[in-house]
């Protein structure tokens, strides 16, 4: 059945599909301290070493679940490759599993949510995590989907995936869903795969190209994977490899990471050049207040993230070490477009870091018990420059110098009057305005009792002294700033100048 290549260490990375039998499709892992074996070969670049005079974040506040966090129902004999996002006030796991009741026999990606990282993850009703995704007979995916990769943008959440038809001489491959609750998903791409190994070298490792993980960043999706027919791969196949395109089924605008940075390729089959880590199973995730990527992987005594900046061509940061045991690859904590998360409590000096991995190898010789760990860095600066500033301060309040409160918001900052409209639109308000805020102008003010309108549609929106329509998300606002609500029609609304959405 699919599989995890790093959770046998020392093992021949032989890839073996049972369908009958709960267990991974492949197997293996490296020799030495990096998960993975050797370093690339040397047709493969590394990063430059770190930047000397830039400011290294330190480490406090390690945390760890004190039991499993999330597990599939009766019958789920494994539980590993998951995907963690925070989709408002709540945290969603997407994972790999097996359900008997599932069809066709094989690997499933489950799904379950909770009110925090420490979990219970659970599923509707409080019952047990659900399959979400299984098997589509015939196709590349025939048998097996695990490893899911999970975005939300503009509404749509886009799965990303690994797929095998079961006949492991044809590799594994990845494949791409879509999805407008992350729960009902729809195969992309006709059900093809929209990545398919290289094959630029032949190696013992047939496993072929999965386990992705994907950012949206700057109108870009980024796709890291692991291929074991990459040029730049390691002796048994380890390392990760990148692709971008401004399309999230990567069917057009593709461009490859390689040795002179990222250059157009016809498709995502391209040769592998270059490879960022010497891994398997890794996460990436784009810091807002170190400007620079983080991939997530394992490594002898916990997951290590390594930190690369814009372009994959420096490593600002030494890296950092999440602590723990480990029995396969991490889930990064994660907003819906794939960032770290923003600590509410400092901002611009703090970045919790938080992985849930498999602990243990269980009954069924496959990677189990979900468990979660973590980290802060702090010691950052991340608004010492404006445009990271509002970035990473987008939806937090704080008082303003002539006592209101300035909401960031999409870039912009909001001038509210009333402290109960900023905190309902607010993620979280500070008690101190931050420095540097002084140098933002003030694009529009929310005073109290402007007018607001309601469309047949049902949304809400404000009209600001910029002359433009802001649409507020939380219900109430227009109740709490004293403003009284005006229906329109749909044509009205949208014959207004569009502001921000707000909340």
């Amino acid at each position: 059945m699919r599989g995890t290549l790093t959770w046998l260490l020392g093992a021949a990375l032989v890839a073996g599909c049972t369908p009958s039998r709960a267990q991974p499709q492949a197997e293996g892992a490296g020799q030495g301290p990096v998960i993975g074996g050797e370093a690339p070969p040397p047709a493969s670049p590394v990063p430059p070493p770190v930047i000397p005079p830039g400011a290294s974040p330190s480490v406090d506040a390690g945390r760890q679940s004190a039991g499993v966090v999330a597990a599939g129902g009766i019958g789920a004999p494994y539980n590993y490759g998951p995907a963690v996002m925070q989709d408002g006030d709540r945290v969603r796991m997407w994972w790999c599993s097996q359900y008997p009741a599932a069809r066709p026999p094989g690997d499933d990606i489950l799904h379950a949510e909770s009110a925090g990282i420490a979990g219970p993850f659970t599923g509707p009703g409080g019952g047990p995590a659900q399959a979400v995704l299984s098997g589509n007979p015939g196709a590349f995916d025939g048998v097996h989907t695990c490893d899911p990769s999970v975005l939300k943008v503009d509404g749509v959440y886009y799965l990303y995936y690994t797929g095998a038809a079961g006949d492991h001489a044809l590799g594994n491959s990845i494949g791409m869903a879509t999805s407008p609750d992350g729960i009902n998903w729809t195969r992309a791409n006709g059900g093809n795969p929209i990545l398919n190994p290289a094959r630029d070298t032949a190696r013992e490792n047939t496993y072929g190209a999965g386990q992705p993980a994907v950012v949206f960043l700057d109108g870009w999706f980024y796709l890291m994977f692991t291929d074991t027919t990459g040029r730049a791969a390691g002796w048994n196949g380890a390392g990760q490899f990148i692709v971008r395109s401004k399309d999230p089924g990567f069917a057009t605008g593709v461009e490859a990471l390689g040795e002179r940075g990222f250059e157009p390729v016809p498709n995502t089959q391209a040769p592998r050049t270059r490879s960022l880590v010497d891994a398997f199973s890794a996460d990436l995730m784009w810091i807002e207040a170190l400007e620079s990527f983080g991939v997530a992987h394992e490594t002898e005594d916990g997951t290590t993230v390594t930190f690369l900046d814009r372009n994959f061509s420096l490593r600002p940061y030494p890296p950092v070490l999440v602590p723990g045991p480990w029995k396969e690859g991490p889930g990064l904590l994660r907003q819906p477009d794939g960032h770290a998360p923003i600590s509410v409590d400092d901002p611009c000096g703090r970045v919790p870091l938080d992985v849930v991995r498999a602990t243990m190898i269980g009954e069924a010789g496959a990677p189990t018990h979900l468990k979660h760990f973590g980290i802060d860095l702090h010691g950052i600066d991340g608004c010492g420059d404006v445009n990271r500033m509002l970035t990473v301060l987008d939806g937090f309040a704080m008082p303003s110098p002539v006592r209101t409160m300035d909401l960031v918001a999409g870039g912009s900052v909001v001038r509210v009057d009333r402290r109960t409209v900023a905190d309902r639109l607010a993620v979280r308000l500070l008690d101190q305005r931050i420095p540097g805020m002084e140098r933002v102008p003030v694009a529009a003010h929310l005073a109290t009792g402007v007018p607001a309108v309601q469309a047949p549609t049902g949304g809400v929106g404000l009209l600001l002294n910029d002359g433009k329509l802001w649409a507020v998300r939380p219900p109430g606002v227009a109740e709490l700033n004293g403003s009284a609500v005006t229906p329109i029609t749909d044509e009205q609304w949208n014959g207004y100048p569009a502001g921000l959405a707000l909340g």
